[in-house]
């Protein structure tokens, strides 16, 4: 008989925990607070200063949030940001749980050469691609569109999402496949009705992280798009608001928390499904 665990006995444990949650927190609550901040209250205190008068709310103002969504472009940036993520993460995740699939459960010539090829491409350095697809998107006039970085995100994610989901699918219980094709259902079938309700959690996992990164990437849609404000990301645009606004602490700030927020809300919504994925895709058998 086990002998029941005292809370008493987790308690530095708990400690632990909660210290690092709260030092990986700090940096987001003085970026919040000082967001909200007036000029002349960042330039003369810091951020912590507010808990001195903690009700006091008197310096507090939304005037950063107008400047930076209205006057400085932001709200533009938000929406192309939009629509750069939404198409680049919907794509490859609908086409590496095909290609998925297929490595997993169907045979077919040259199979195993693909996959070991498809692994090859993880290790493949970004930066090397970076040129000879931005001559072949000049060539195409593709370089500075949506279905430029559409393709761009694309293809830099589909060997990552399509390893991740392959371990995943591969470990479903062969007798849900065994049991299907006796009843006559297709390949279409099968994937439709049962890998893809099974797979929820691990298309959870993968959405985040090709979410997040496109979400926060620089260097693809600089190369891609250019710093043009018609098709400009918000990383661009912050990255050209601390050139511009060096020395706007308080607007900067604003900037990075609107950048922030959406990414924040899809992490804590998905999170469950998000760590039930990662651990399935981990473990088998």
């Amino acid at each position: 008989m086990k002998r029941p665990v005292s809370p008493f006995t987790r308690l530095p444990l708990h400690l632990v925990i909660i210290f690092i949650a709260f030092i990986w927190l700090l940096p987001s609550v003085g970026l919040l607070i000082t967001s909200f901040r007036g000029s002349a209250e960042v330039a003369s205190s810091g951020w912590w200063s507010v808990f001195q008068h903690p009700f006091n709310f008197t310096y507090f103002t939304l005037e950063n949030y107008y400047q930076v969504i209205s006057r400085i472009g932001m709200g533009r940036a938000f929406l192309n940001t939009l629509y750069i993520t939404i198409p680049s993460t919907i794509i490859p995740i609908l086409i590496a749980s095909l290609a998925a699939y297929a490595f997993a459960w169907m045979d077919f010539p040259g199979r195993r050469f693909l996959f070991v090829l498809l692994v090859g491409l993880l290790v493949v350095p970004l930066q090397m691609t970076l040129i000879p697809i931005l001559r072949v998107f000049n060539k195409f006039g593709l370089a500075g569109t949506f279905p430029g970085i559409w393709l761009a995100h694309t293809g830099y994610g589909l060997p990552l999402i399509i390893y991740l989901l392959y371990n995943f699918i591969s470990g479903l219980p062969s007798e849900l496949f065994d049991s299907s094709s006796i009843d006559g259902a297709g390949h279409l079938q099968v994937f439709t009705k049962i890998v893809l309700p099974l797979s929820i959690p691990a298309l959870a996992s993968v959405t985040i992280f090709q979410f997040l990164w496109v979400w926060n990437d620089l260097l693809v849609a600089l190369v891609y798009l250019g710093g043009t404000p018609d098709v400009a990301p918000m990383t661009v645009r912050i990255s050209a608001l601390v050139g511009s606004y060096g020395q706007d602490w308080e607007l900067l700030t604003a900037a990075a928390f609107v950048s922030m927020a959406l990414p924040l809300v899809l992490f804590l919504s998905l999170q469950r499904y998000f760590v039930r994925g990662i651990l399935a895709g981990a473990v088998k058998g």
